[in-house]
């Protein structure tokens, strides 16, 4: 989403809100010595934060501690007071018992100590290979000096950090003026970061999101604001169907741009209204990039669905399509192959009846009426060329609607993860 309320910043990132610093090294969880392993996001005081974790049962250790520490769980949403977020790429503690749970306890008291403030106000978050016991002394030597280049500048390098198997750093950011809501001469910022390339189809995409923005919200209303923006972002992104052990979204929230000793946002405002969009905003642009950059993608996928009965038609009728992989074999073999659509909405559990469904791709319609029409297959397989490519589904019964993100799937993809450990 996108309006005229919202600036977007260029190269912008984790710490374009004001309120934070940031810092990328390599600790020593890879072996690759160029390869940035350790990231670290602090906060200049202890902050509203709210956190949405992964809703998979064989969760890892840093999101049962995460969970805990960020009081007021409610069905895997959280929230609290926070300093710091510390996230090491390599190794997901996960699967590692009651020895991952205190590894991750000492990589809290260890980040804590480098900063100078309590291990309640450190989140810790992994993500890597699974089963593997996590080196503390990777934190002991890589811990201080992450605090060492805190920065503002920063930023990069810890997107970079969080790493594992993505192409590219994820990051964005967004802005609006605060003269129209009363708050005159302000300028208040959300910025974000994220990885995510495979096993990518979030139930709160591996992914692992920290989001900071400096405008004053309590931590309880920061909560339902991202539950809200990751319902129609990153729980919306789908790359091959896998949940990951280790999903993690952090926001935090300074209140620095906002003068000493001003009201925080209120729900209902137009305040609380922009920020909730720039943090949209935000969380869509980094979704988009998730899946854009989905292990050995070559295209980004936009599956949009309308005249679904119900939401939840909607969205099972889109997630099923995005996550067919004759679909997106079929996208990466640039064949505008439709009946793979109709059959995958077939399957999908949405109420509909065929004849009232019609298809197009990339624009060129080729059903209508849940029967076949005559396109131009070279202008079709032109159209491929496009590095996103644009499937609409009309269903024909109701006025529901949704949009999810996938990818296509190459060859690549089973290199990828065929060689994942190895």
């Amino acid at each position: 989403m996108r309006t005229a309320s919202l600036s977007v910043i260029e190269d912008g990132g984790v710490t374009t809100a004001s309120g934070f610093r940031a810092s990328g090294v390599h600790a020593g969880f890879r072996m690759n010595p160029h390869r940035l392993d350790l990231a670290l996001v602090v906060a200049d005081e202890p902050c509203a934060t709210a956190g949405v974790f992964t809703q998979n049962v064989f969760c890892a250790a840093p999101v049962r501690r995460n969970r805990r520490l960020l009081e007021g769980s409610v069905q895997g949403q959280c929230f609290g007071m926070m300093r710091a977020v510390v996230v090491n790429s390599g190794n997901a503690n996960a699967a590692t018992g009651e020895a991952g749970l205190a590894a991750a306890e000492e990589a809290g008291q260890i980040v804590a100590d480098a900063l100078g403030c309590p291990p309640d106000e450190v989140l810790v978050s992994s993500t890597g290979v699974i089963g593997v016991p996590l080196s503390m002394e990777a934190f002991q030597t890589g811990a201080p000096a992450a605090a060492s280049l805190l920065a503002r500048s920063g930023g990069h390098d810890a997107a970079c950090a969080i790493m594992t198997t993505d192409t590219r750093s994820k990051e964005c950011a967004v802005s609006f003026m605060g003269d129209s809501i009363g708050y005159e001469g302000c300028t208040f910022a959300v910025g974000g970061m994220a990885k995510g390339s495979g096993m990518i189809m979030p139930d709160m995409a591996t992914m692992i999101s920290v989001i900071t923005t400096d405008a004053p919200v309590k931590p309880y209303d920061l909560r339902q604001a991202l539950k809200r923006a990751t319902d129609v972002s990153f729980n919306k992104v789908t790359v091959d169907s896998d949940t990951s052990t280790n999903d993690t979204c952090i926001l935090m929230a300074s209140g620095a741009a906002a003068p000493e000793g001003s009201q925080p946002f209120e729900p209902g405002s137009r305040a609380f209204a922009l920020f909730e969009e720039a943090l949209e905003q935000v969380c869509v642009d980094l979704a988009r990039q998730m899946a854009k950059d989905g292990e050995g993608a070559t295209k980004l996928v936009d599956v949009h669905v309308r005249g679904a009965k119900t939401d939840a038609d909607a969205d099972a009728a889109a997630r099923t399509v995005a996550n067919s992989p004759l679909v997106k074999t079929a996208i990466a073999g640039h064949d505008a192959n439709w009946g793979r659509i109709a059959a995958a909405l077939g399957r999908s559990g949405a109420e509909f009846r065929q004849e009232d469904v019609s298809i197009s791709i990339m624009g060129i319609p080729v059903c209508e009426k849940g029967l076949a029409l005559a396109f131009d297959e070279d202008a079709a397989l032109a159209a491929f060329e496009d590095a996103e490519i644009a499937i609409d589904v009309d269903l024909g019964a109701g006025e529901a609607e949704t949009t999810v993100w996938t990818c296509d799937l190459t060859h690549d993809y089973i290199t990828i993860n065929g060689d994942y450990r190895t």
